[in-house]
């Protein structure tokens, strides 16, 4: 337990010191200084243990990066006269803690509590231990102090921009499903619905002749977009989504992506699930169509960072189809980088696409698109679009290539991607290609 003075100490020594040194005696000041220190030591020695308190901590448990957060310190005093009490807690610098220390006085049997706001620039897990406590003795000339425990858990998820494009996206879809029977719903899909009376805004093809016979007046089939299909969602883990765009790695804007699937997906009826993968598989969520199965995703992949090496794409396709035999929309979420597309996607995306309906999407970076069409005005800026032109057009190779091998491809600007995601998927729901 570590004796530490106070500033109270601190200010008594220099105001002693000042006045006997204006008297020009210095024997007074040792005898001030004898004294000082013994009443230091008097007012340690009647100081409350640090563990004599009982501090908590409470936590907002889970926090999405770029939230706010307050962080509550308690304080109980268990004695029968006050404390003056100093808590410096370890909160992690990547919080962004308002502060990390505070100074209290709790009355006798009483409590107190100090508070902190948080605004945490990275996601993961963030295990709290120990804090330091610093409690006075009744003199306020000295303390002691001791690091107590105080265990707890917060959790940082990644943000869901796209929220409200999600939320757009299942409202228009469920009123244009014909099980809503909008007025000009015309019964879309390839999964039979019911049988109804025909309008003018139906198809002539659509009319069930053996049913309009029996009812005496035009009857028509609808029908609606098949349910309990699969998605599964691949999350290129590795080196190339460390990039970072708008000033967010890559993987930020494809968790995103991945958030909108599948709130769109098991909203809509269908099964989502989540791959992430790097040199190895490091997260499964098996598809599922449950209200939870968006939180499960998210918590899978909160503590997910970039690996600063290729992807084995060849592994994570074997291991996903051992997993999961049924057809399935496959999304694969990566850069369109043409030499790690090249070297590792390409020569496995034949293991894919015969079966499964496949979408690889990429976020593109809208300042490679600037400097392709600027006017340099210097050497630097020529150098500078140069290379641009050749990164876009090496990416539009890259992009025609993986069409050519039966691959559909989203490649979208920050803010778009999850959104053209989520149309894609939508897309291939009204037509039946899945």
């Amino acid at each position: 337990m570590l004796p530490v003075p106070t500033r109270r100490l601190a200010l008594v020594a220099a105001l002693a010191a000042a006045v006997v040194l204006a008297l020009d005696v210095d024997r007074r000041l040792l005898l001030v200084d004898g004294v000082l220190l013994v009443l230091a030591a008097v007012d340690w020695a009647l100081a409350p243990r640090p563990d004599r308190v009982a501090v908590e901590r409470d936590l907002p448990g889970v926090l999405a990066l770029g939230g706010r957060g307050e962080v509550v310190w308690h304080l109980d005093n268990p004695l029968g006269r006050p404390l003056r009490v100093a808590l410096a807690d370890d909160l992690a610098p990547s919080l962004r803690p308002r502060t990390r220390r505070i100074r209290v006085r709790i009355p006798r049997r009483g409590r107190a509590e100090g508070r902190t706001t948080i605004h945490p620039a990275r996601r993961g897990r963030f295990e709290l231990g120990r804090v330091t406590l610093r409690v006075e003795g009744p003199l306020g000339l000295a303390a002691r102090q001791r690091r107590v425990p105080c265990p707890g858990l917060l959790r940082v998820f990644p943000p869901f921009r796209s929220r409200d494009e999600a939320e757009l996206r299942i409202n228009k879809a469920r009123i244009l499903e014909v099980g809503l029977r909008s007025a000009q719903g015309r019964g879309g899909g390839t999964e039979f619905d019911q049988l109804r009376e025909y309008s003018v805004d139906d198809e002539f093809r659509r009319i069930d002749w053996s049913a309009t016979a029996r009812a005496g007046r035009a009857i028509v089939r609808t029908y609606r977009a098949e349910r309990n299909q699969t998605v599964l969602l691949l999350l290129d883990n590795g080196r190339v989504m460390a990039g970072r765009v708008d000033d967010v790695p890559r993987v930020e804007h494809a968790m995103d992506a991945v958030m909108m699937m599948t709130a769109v997906a098991t909203r809509l009826g269908d099964r989502c699930g989540l791959v992430a993968f790097d040199r190895r598989v490091q997260r499964v969520v098996g598809p599922a169509q449950s209200r939870t199965q968006l939180a499960r995703v998210t918590e899978a992949m909160y503590e997910l960072e970039p690996q600063l090496a290729e992807s084995d794409y060849a592994g994570a396709f074997a291991e996903t189809l051992a997993r999961f035999r049924r057809r399935a929309m496959l999304v694969i979420l990566t850069d369109l980088v043409e030499q790690a597309v090249g070297e590792s996607l390409l020569p496995a995306l034949p293991l894919i696409v015969r079966n499964h309906l496949v979408v690889v999407a990429g976020v593109a970076d809208p300042d490679v698109v600037g400097w392709a069409a600027s006017s340099p005005r210097d050497a630097s800026g020529a150098y500078r679009k140069t290379a641009a032109v050749r990164a876009l057009e090496e990416r539009r190779r890259t992009v025609a290539r993986l069409r050519g091998l039966g691959a559909h491809v989203v490649d979208a600007p920050p803010g778009q991607l999850a959104p053209r995601l989520a149309d894609t998927y939508l897309a291939v729901k009204a037509t039946g290609r899945l």
